[in-house]
């Protein structure tokens, strides 16, 4: 009986383990099931990529800067204290006399400065800060635009990659069958043994088609992956939509997307917050010439072990020293003062500084202006690009259709032995390349579009194309 009892609790050990072994397998492959959309990879790439992180410290050092430039308009304070050791002959700074002996004396103090006027630098630095802080937070959103423009298009080079290896696919397995059936038409002696030797070439080249288009898809996913700061092999799989360019594109015009794309683009920004911190520089540099006025208040007191309860020396207390806490109301001392500093004569590096501000203005407005011109030229050509990708989308279907139906002419022809092998397989390579030069003009068209898209301030996502794809 107790051996029963031990084999069953064995099995039921055994099973629960296998039971755990197997649930854990499945959960697993749920977690490496998950599907990434564009948008989510997207997001991935905005939460891990290393110079977006850069991007963000460099915003915090702005901000930092910023809230510096505000306190800095505060009245300072400071306090100190120390503590010094004579000896020999020595001035004692206590009672300012000279003694011959072993003297301790300590010091304490509170002191604030404060700037009333110095024509508003103080003022202008806190605006030129804020200018920077902003310039610095645009151009962070500009690296982050840029990395989601290469997710989109690395994720659409894997969608163009997918549909390579669904056609070298599709390709070869025509080849075999092909080759099955002329197999059949040199055995019957309909086709010459060369006929076959030539398709079965073709299927070896197709073979090693399906094999490039693979890699080439493998590499489409590193690429991404390593995008996305993920270590290669990571269980990895995107979102698939059925994408079918349907309609003719309807673009708005090109003023109107260059306009939109002036008020959203971080880049235009970011200059116009350049040049904004250039003009508080020149008002800074201005502000030099002014005189400055500033006030400073202290108050301090100290303890000697050389001042005395009295100073006769026939009083009995005269060898006592003062106790510290009298010394500390006795000996205290206040001061206000005011300086007033009016700049006559620097070696001409006043006026030096206000010029070389001047030129940084003109320089901040030169970059501003080019800004817009690149943001303009950018519209232009992705505009031009679009209508072109379409055109060219357009021929690739139109040339797509003539060569399948000029390939099933061919094919059947093939079959009866009508053309040879040569002439099959030339007309099997050019439909095969057409099909490729549609799929690659169909993906350009679409990430054309996702460049206009994002011009006009959109979010970055293949679910909005229902009016052209589907």
């Amino acid at each position: 009986m107790n051996t029963q009892k031990k084999d069953f609790s064995t099995r039921f050990i055994q099973f629960s383990i296998a039971v755990s072994i197997v649930l854990l397998l499945v959960s697993g492959s749920i977690v490496a099931q998950k599907v990434y959309t564009l948008e989510d990879c997207i997001n991935l790439a905005l939460e891990n990529n290393i110079r977006i992180k850069q991007s963000r410290l460099e915003v915090e050092s702005a901000d930092i800067s910023k809230m510096e430039s505000k306190l800095n308009i505060l009245p300072s304070l400071n306090a100190g204290t120390s503590h010094s050791y004579g000896w020999g002959r020595s001035v004692d700074m206590a009672t300012y006399q000279y003694v011959n002996q072993q003297t301790q004396s300590s010091y304490f103090n509170v002191s604030s400065d404060m700037t009333l006027f110095n024509g508003f630098q103080k003022l202008n630095t806190v605006k030129q800060r804020r200018a920077e802080y902003l310039a610095a937070k645009y151009n962070a959103d500009k690296m982050q635009n840029d990395i989601s423009l290469t997710v989109a298009s690395y994720y659409l080079q894997i969608l163009f990659s997918r549909e390579l290896l669904q056609n070298a696919r599709s390709q070869a397995e025509i080849t075999l069958q092909q080759i099955e059936r002329t197999k059949k038409l040199v055995d019957a002696g309909t086709l010459a043994k060369g006929s076959l030797l030539e398709i079965q070439a073709q299927g070896a080249n197709e073979e090693v088609s399906v094999i490039q288009a693979e890699n080439q898809l493998n590499l489409a996913y590193l690429d991404l992956l390593q995008l996305l700061e993920m270590e290669a092999g990571t269980p990895f799989q995107i979102d698939v939509p059925a994408l079918k360019v349907t309609q003719q594109p309807s673009l708005l015009p090109v003023d109107f997307i260059y306009n939109k794309a002036l008020e959203v683009m971080p880049e235009i920004k970011s200059a116009e917050m350049n040049f904004e911190s250039s003009q508080r520089g020149l008002y800074i540099a201005q502000g030099s010439r002014s005189p400055s006025i500033s006030m400073s208040a202290a108050l301090g007191t100290n303890y000697s072990d050389q001042i005395r309860v009295s100073n006769n020396p026939f009083d009995p207390d005269y060898e006592n020293i003062k106790p510290f806490g009298d010394q500390w109301k006795d000996n205290r001392s206040t001061t206000l003062s005011f300086r007033l500093s009016i700049p006559i004569f620097n070696g001409y590096q006043i006026s030096s500084y206000i010029g070389k501000s001047r030129l940084n203005v003109m320089n901040a407005d030169y970059n501003l202006q080019l800004a817009k011109n690149t943001l303009r030229k950018n519209v232009e050509t992705a505009y031009a690009d679009a209508l072109a990708s379409h055109t060219t989308f357009t021929a690739r279907e139109k040339s797509l259709v003539s060569l399948r139906e000029s390939f099933t002419y061919t094919e059947q022809k093939f079959n009866v032995g009508m053309v040879n092998a040569i002439d099959y397989n030339v007309a099997k390579n050019q439909l095969s390349r057409s099909e490729s030069d549609l799929l690659s003009a169909k993906y350009d068209y679409i990430f054309k579009l996702k460049i206009l898209d994002f011009y006009l301030g959109r979010a970055l996502t293949l679910a909005d194309m229902k009016d052209f794809i589907e």
